[in-house]
This record gives C-alpha cells, sequence and structure tokens, in this order.
C-alpha cells in the first residue's frame, strides 16, 4: 500500500479527529472549527478514509477502569488444529465482557493462537469467564495473564 499524503489542514482534521472527540453536540464542527476547515470537508474526509479501508470505524473508547472493571486479564488460548480459530475467535468476541480477540501466528516455544482482553468488575471474574468460555468452545489449554497495573492507555498519535 502506498503512503498516503495529506494536506496540513486534513492533517489537523485527523490530529483532532484521533483524540477526544469535543463534548458537545456537534463535534465534527467543533473539529471544522478548530482545523479552520468547514464541517463537510471533515466529514468527507473521515468518509473518504473509510470507504479506502483506512480506517474501520469512529467509535467511543470506554475507559473500562473508571467504569468499575478494575480486573483485567489477558487470556492466550492454543485452538486445536481439529477447530476453526476464526469461529472460536467469534464465539469468544461475542462475550461482553472481552473487549479484544486477536488471532496471531504461533511459535514453537508459544503455541497460543487466540488473545482475548477479559475485564472483570470483581476478583475471579476473569478466571470464571476464561472457564465459561472454555467449557463453551471446548479449547481448554490457555494461559491466563491477570493485570497487575496499568502503565499506559493512550490512543496512537499520527500527526
Amino acid at each position: 500500500m502506498p503512503v498516503m499524503k495529506f494536506t496540513d489542514k486534513e492533517q489537523a482534521v485527523l490530529a483532532l479527529a484521533g483524540a477526544d472527540l469535543p463534548d458537545g453536540p456537534e463535534p465534527f464542527a467543533d473539529i471544522a472549527g478548530l482545523a479552520g476547515v468547514g464541517e463537510g470537508e471533515v466529514l468527507g474526509l473521515l468518509n473518504r478514509l473509510r470507504s479506502e479501508g483506512v480506517i474501520r470505524r469512529f467509535g467511543a473508547t470506554l475507559r473500562h477502569q473508571k467504569a468499575g472493571y478494575g480486573h483485567n486479564a489477558m487470556v492466550a488460548w492454543l485452538v486445536p488444529e481439529d477447530k476453526d480459530p476464526e469461529a472460536v475467535g467469534r464465539i469468544m468476541a461475542a462475550r461482553p465482557e472481552i473487549s479484544h480477540c486477536y488471532l496471531r501466528r504461533t511459535h514453537p516455544d508459544w503455541p497460543y493462537n487466540i488473545y482475548t482482553m477479559i475485564h472483570g468488575k470483581n476478583p475471579g471474574d476473569c478466571l470464571r469467564v476464561a472457564e465459561e468460555l472454555a467449557a463453551l468452545t471446548g479449547v481448554r489449554e490457555r494461559e491466563v495473564l491477570l493485570s497487575v497495573g496499568e502503565l499506559k492507555k493512550t490512543s496512537m498519535s499520527y500527526f
């Protein structure tokens, strides 16, 4: 894929759109005002990048710890060869306690191929969800990595 070139104004729009959206009834109009462009230019740029597959979606990010979900676990799952990892991943991703679900390449020393990030309100919630997923999918082999603290949580900044 070739490197995309953006004008200074497009970079300003994308920098503002990639940060916290303005807290008001017309956030894209607010971004336009801050970037010195019209609201139609902001929406046009974002829609164009979405239709080209550069961005997938625009959505809110829940700060799970502030919302009361202070217990987290990354679970690495070893989906056996007789199961479809994408089908297993879809089952896992459907759980509301899971914010991220990834299919990854394996390594001889680390054979796990599905990764889920599970969030819970109470100690033991993540382990309970992992056990329920194991029973639901038949995927038993896993490594549970409980979070002990958050060191960084920021969105990417491109401009």
